[in-house]
């Protein structure tokens, strides 16, 4: 047992330091700004998108003059279904010729699904699929895949579903130590949705490869004030390899109650934007990245309906816009 125990501690050892992923110095001067493009912007997910292979993603990365690329493993992009060796092979020399790095793989897993019916393994089931996408990710040529934690679900103790989570990605985190692989929990599930309540669980989980990967999305949508994101980054800090960006605009919603004759608020829609045109304050939340000496990529996403519509012409402006924005923070 002994023996077992040091044999999985040295594999998390090799995954830390194999990984490349570093969490932030604290030394500003470490900080650079390395540019990724997350290929959810041209899957045709979102109503009007378009939809482009991954080949022309890449070569579309490419001509924008992006670093690197973080992939959707899911269909119709890279899923563990359809990439087999031969596969793996051809698409990692196709980054690599045309001088792209792969920042990492975006898995898509929710460890409460399935808690109301005990006789399904769906903990394993979900683990068992995030190791999947860690071999995946080393095949490919990068060490890190984001990952989340839970829908919470109504009926439900709390308790129960925080500890399905916490045991899901302590399995997951293991499995992908195997392959010297980095999980990044991105804040965007409803378990550990608040940085200090992801800062907790990451400590629980207490895995060298298990990291996070920290957006200003869910902060600013929780009433946080730039002034306590940025407290949130430093609470972070010790966690954060990787980071995703994309801003919206909030489109008020009503709906009409002709007793009253009158209108009542309602959630509002959220509708993307280019990067600097929505209300999210990244001037704050990136200058804060490069107080701590943060080492990740700065990625972009186009992951709503984004204005102008969903032509390739206006996703390639907004990517452009993206670049543009970050030339401030270098």
């Amino acid at each position: 047992m002994k023996k077992m125990a040091i044999t999985l501690f040295s594999l998390f050892l090799i995954a830390l330091t194999s990984s490349g992923q570093k969490v932030p110095t604290g030394n500003p001067a470490d900080f650079k700004v390395r540019t990724c493009l997350h290929s959810v912007s041209y899957m045709g997910i979102w109503r009007g998108q378009a939809t482009l292979t991954v080949d022309e993603f890449l070569l579309k990365a490419k001509e924008l003059g992006y670093d690197g690329v973080m992939l959707a493993a899911k269909r119709p992009h890279v899923s563990v279904l359809d990439y087999d060796e031969s596969a793996r092979q051809k698409l990692r020399a196709r980054i690599s010729e045309l001088g792209l790095d792969l920042v990492c793989l975006a898995g898509y897993c929710d460890f409460t699904a399935g808690v109301d019916k005990a006789g399904i393994p769906n903990v394993e089931i979900q683990a068992t699929y995030i190791g999947e996408l860690a071999r995946l990710a080393r095949d490919l040529g990068t060490g890190m895949v984001r990952v989340y934690t839970g829908y919470e679900r109504p009926g439900v103790p709390y308790d129960k579903q925080y500890a399905l989570v916490v045991e899901g990605l302590q399995t997951a985190g293991k499995l992908a130590a195997k392959y010297g692989v980095t999980l990044a929990i991105q804040n965007h599930h409803d378990i550990a949705l608040h940085h200090d309540a992801m800062k907790w669980l990451l400590d629980e989980i207490n895995l060298p490869n298990v990291k996070a990967a920290f957006d200003c999305w869910s902060p600013t949508l929780e009433g946080l004030t730039s002034e306590e994101i940025r407290k949130a980054i430093y609470t972070m800090k010790p966690y954060i390899v990787h980071t995703t960006t994309a801003d919206y605009k909030e489109l008020p919603r009503y709906t009409y109650e002709p007793d009253h004759t009158n209108y009542v608020r309602q959630e509002s829609q959220m509708r993307a934007v280019p990067i600097g045109e929505g209300f999210l304050d990244y001037r704050t939340f990136i200058n804060t990245l490069k107080e701590i000496g943060y080492q990740g990529y700065i990625t972009y996403e186009m992951c709503e309906v984004l204005e102008g519509g969903g032509s390739v012409q206006n996703l390639d402006k907004a990517a452009r816009a993206f670049l543009e924005y970050v030339k401030q923070f270098k």
